[in-house]
């Protein structure tokens, strides 16, 4: 089984992020960038389930600058989620997989639409919020994280997995690996290459800082706490 894992180059999870001063946008400016963390959980997945003997090759395809070395489809242009689907859609056709994993959202956007709208696009069945994967026959189980619990889904392939964090621990990479993976031949490709328009459809307005909150007050008891919260306006 062949298994695609499209993964996106983000601002580090530790970082403050910081707001221009014109509010248009996050600042990058020296700013350290990562694999997002969903996407790591999508790539180990991808990785135990080769080392299990389920699948045999796995293509990383990226999106983004030329920093985001994988399958690299380069562009500076900020790439909205259905762009994305539209370009991962073509490169599933030029690489046929079984099985596509990708992260169930990327930290930057929060978005959460690029999995589905990628199902919809190739017409594939889809599993969403991953928990656990389970290779049944010539299908997939994929247990869903929902409100309510768990939800046990079964996929017929090829079909399009989207990963919670609950699904695995990613392990650090070794050195002699990272080593490996630097003599992995890249294939570059451009949107134009895949015939694909990324032109934005959606207009940032502004971006801002969340509010500061302000200092909690302690109290002696539910009543002083419930006069408080009637002056306050709160109930």
């Amino acid at each position: 089984m062949k298994v695609l894992v499209p993964v996106k180059r983000v601002i580090d999870y530790n970082v403050k992020v910081r707001v221009k001063p014109d509010k248009s946008g996050v600042d990058l400016a020296n700013v350290k960038m990562s694999m997002n963390p969903f996407d790591e959980i999508s790539v180990e997945e991808a990785v135990r389930m080769k080392e299990a003997g389920t699948v045999t090759e796995i293509v990383v395809v990226s999106i983004g600058p030329q920093q985001a070395q994988e399958t690299l489809i380069k562009t500076d242009a900020t790439v909205e989620p259905l762009a994305v689907a539209k370009l991962l859609a073509k490169v599933v056709a030029e690489e046929k997989p079984d099985l596509v994993i990708l992260g169930k959202q990327a930290i930057d956007d929060d978005s959460n639409q690029t999995g589905q709208m990628l199902a919809a696009l190739l017409d594939w069945p889809q599993g969403t919020f991953a928990y656990k994967l389970e290779k049944d026959g010539d299908k997939l189980k994929v247990t869903r994280e929902v409100d309510g619990g768990l939800q046990t889904v079964s996929l017929a392939l090829p079909a399009v997995v989207t990963v919670d964090l609950r699904l695995n621990e990613p392990r650090y990479a070794s050195l002699p690996n990272i080593m490996k993976a630097k003599k992995k031949e890249i294939a570059e490709k451009s949107p134009e290459d895949y015939g694909v328009d990324i032109s934005p459809r959606l207009t940032v307005v502004s971006v801002t800082e969340p509010a500061v909150r302000q200092a909690g007050e302690k109290v002696e008891d539910v009543a002083t706490l419930v006069s408080k919260l009637k002056t306050a306006g709160a109930v």
